[in-house]
């Protein structure tokens, strides 16, 4: 169905409505590539208003817009309707504010405001921000669902600046859907969005990823980028072409085919629930980042390059993770196991610890079979910045705390430690929070630790002799 009604949809000559093969196909990496489209004969029509959006100004029109019953309007409204259309009464607002207003708007509720008067007829193709697929919260419009009215859409706006844009696409079973999704993204990118969004929900679970083009981003404009459901390839991956990125932002992506991301600019890094080679480390290299956040990721664990500006780190190493060692899983030193970690053929270097010793808050949390920040102890780096520490059972085996031991040791200004153990939070049975006794303390833990904070979820409930 097409979510823009018949009285709003633009008239377009036949050869504007072929299909993408017998067309030329959407492709803006570049500002060239758009202007190439624009010239394009059945463009140039509607862009220079000879094929004219057309518009009902009847009654039934206008009651989209301000839930008023069709019978009522019509006494309200005995005149001319063109007399009634032209009744503007945000005629004293200026366009700047009205264009912020409709930025707001998902597409179709936007374009649909042209009917409101003579004012509004082309206003929402200057609005600063544009939403397509989100008219209604948790409901996911396929691309063929979307592809005729978000096709003219861009048509009619043109290369109008934009600020922020969001995509939201549902299933995309037809074989050209992602090459329309891929040239609605960089249209975006072409008009110079500042944040930019694209989160897919295809109900496919073997193959739910929508493929971006392997193309590096171009823009100086483009701050934020938040991605749900992508693959991503190392040309699109490199952001050195993006001097303005600082925030990027991945929600189950998929990067089994990519060995490195890599930005200058940004200052923050979020990825979680994402799948990793199982075969080889994905580099990340981001030198000014001042956030990180690695969470629930699948296959091998990314190595960390130097982050010296970095500031606050989470990183939880789940199940899903590859490296895994059988001998931690069953607590059984004797237990053969073939991993990196008991082989010995473990590298050189630190997987993440390195990258994470300049942060001076840190949260570390794995599942006890995760051999990974064990192995990355034999190189552990000295945490010069840190002063608050978050660990969990992990770090706390009992009668083993050899990695405890080992990174209080290497965090000589530590003010705070937190031992989250047998439970994930945030609600625990039991907190407890005390001071360290100076006359007990290790010489090589810092003196400047006063707090030591205990969460447990797994507490013996059960009733003492002394009851």
């Amino acid at each position: 169905m097409n979510p823009l009604p018949p009285h709003l949809v633009p008239v377009l000559p036949d050869s504007a409505l072929c299909s993408p093969a017998a067309r030329p196909r959407f492709g803006f990496a570049s500002p060239q590539g758009l202007r190439a489209w624009r010239c394009e004969p059945w463009v140039v029509e509607v862009l220079a208003g000879r094929t004219p959006l057309q518009l009902s100004t009847g009654s039934d029109a206008r009651i989209m817009f301000d839930g008023m019953p069709a019978q009522k309007r019509g006494k309200e409204f005995e005149g001319d309707p063109a007399e009634a259309i032209d009744e503007d009464r945000t005629g004293a607002l200026p366009d700047a504010l009205l264009h912020h207003v409709l930025s707001f708007l998902p597409a179709e509720e936007a374009v649909r405001t042209c009917v409101l008067a003579r004012r509004w007829r082309h206003l929402w193709k200057s609005a600063p921000g544009l939403r397509i697929g989100c008219l209604r919260d948790y409901e996911w419009v396929s691309v063929p669902a979307l592809r005729r009215f978000v096709d003219r859409l861009l048509i009619l706006r043109g290369a109008s600046p934009l600020d922020t844009c969001e995509l939201r696409i549902g299933d995309f079973p037809e074989d050209d859907d992602e090459d329309h999704v891929n040239c609605w993204f960089r249209y975006a990118i072409a008009c110079g969005v500042r944040v930019l969004a694209l989160h897919v929900e295809r109900n496919n679970y073997h193959d739910p990823w929508l493929w971006l083009d392997d193309l590096p981003l171009v823009s100086q404009h483009l701050t934020t980028l938040e991605l749900h459901c992508v693959r991503c390839d190392d040309s699109f991956l490199d952001f050195a072409s993006c001097p303005a990125l600082e925030h990027l932002k991945f929600e189950y992506c998929c990067f089994s085919w990519s060995t490195k991301i890599s930005s200058e600019s940004a200052k923050s890094l979020s990825i979680t629930d994402s799948p990793f080679s199982h075969s080889s480390r994905l580099h990340i290299h981001a030198p000014n980042l001042v956030s990180l956040h690695l969470d629930d990721f699948w296959g091998r664990t990314p190595v960390l390059e130097s982050m010296p500006f970095l500031v606050e780190a989470y990183v939880r190493v789940t199940v899903d993770c590859v490296d895994c060692c059988d001998k931690l899983l069953l607590c059984d030193a004797g237990q053969d196991c073939p991993c990196e970690y008991c082989s010995g053929n473990i590298g050189n270097g630190s997987v993440l610890l390195k990258g994470l010793s300049r942060a001076r808050k840190l949260v570390l949390i794995s599942k006890p079979q995760m051999f990974i920040f064990k192995r990355d102890l034999r190189w552990c780096p000295t945490f010069s910045m840190l002063k608050t520490l978050l660990l969990n059972d992990y770090w706390c085996v009992p009668d083993d705390h050899r990695a405890l031991a080992c990174i209080l040791e290497h965090s000589p200004v530590l003010e705070k430690l937190t031992l989250q153990l047998f439970s994930e939070g945030p609600d625990h049975k039991m907190e407890m929070k005390g001071t360290l006794s100076s006359m007990k303390r290790s010489s090589v833990i810092s003196e400047h630790l006063k707090i030591v904070e205990i969460k447990c979820e797994a507490v013996d409930e059960r009733p003492s002799a002394a009851d």
